[in-house]
């Protein structure tokens, strides 16, 4: 089985690839990959990223960016990183990776606990989740050739907690273990339109 992990040097995605290496070719893409580089922003950069790696079984984005501001100081430049980074940039990697991905495939996109749990100054990001969560649901009726699409919904990871945590106040650390398991579920597994949600 071959994977497309983008995102693959954040925490998240390096979550990701510790859970799966041992059962799947992943190939790690990410902005600063000297051989796989991806700016997700930019639908060129994603096409030349799918051309350069060809066919795959599986499609993992746990990239995305976002500006962190109170809604009375969020300017809307500020507030289209996330629409651009974090929502646009992982629907456009649905999109345009659909055309390279074998039948029977699996696509596993990445939101986050501030979808449902809000924190001051991250409307922004909230926003981005939800609409990757809906775009999901809404996807998964009409994937074809039998793939399946889900997303997964990661809280503050414990190993992050001595740069996150001030922010995650009240916040219960999730384990890397747990985390990756729901990437686990999403690519291994047969649902699809889930919100696979480790809180």
């Amino acid at each position: 089985m071959k994977i497309l992990l983008v995102g693959a040097t954040g925490s998240i995605g390096e979550v990701a690839y510790e859970e799966l290496k041992d059962d799947a070719e992943i190939i790690q893409a990410s902005r600063n990959s000297s051989e796989y580089p991806v700016d997700i922003t930019s639908e060129e950069s994603i096409r030349a990223l799918f051309e350069k790696v060809g066919q795959v079984d599986g499609i993992i984005c746990a990239a995305g960016s976002a500006h962190f501001a109170t809604v009375d100081e969020l300017t809307p430049e500020q507030n289209m990183i996330a629409v651009n980074s974090k929502q646009l940039g992982q629907v456009n990697v649905v999109l345009i990776g659909l055309h390279y991905l074998r039948d029977n495939g699996s696509i596993t996109l990445t939101t986050g606990v501030l979808m449902d749990d809000p924190l001051k100054t991250a409307s922004s990001s909230a926003m981005a989740n939800g609409g990757v969560s809906a775009f999901v649901k809404s996807a998964a009726i009409e994937m074809p050739r039998g793939i399946r699409i889900n997303h997964v919904s990661p809280s503050m990871l414990e190993k992050s907690k001595e740069k996150y945590g001030k922010l995650f106040q009240g916040f219960e650390p999730v384990s890397s273990k747990r985390i990756g398991l729901a990437y686990r579920k999403s690519v291994f597994g047969a649902q699809t339109g889930q919100a696979y949600k480790v809180y």
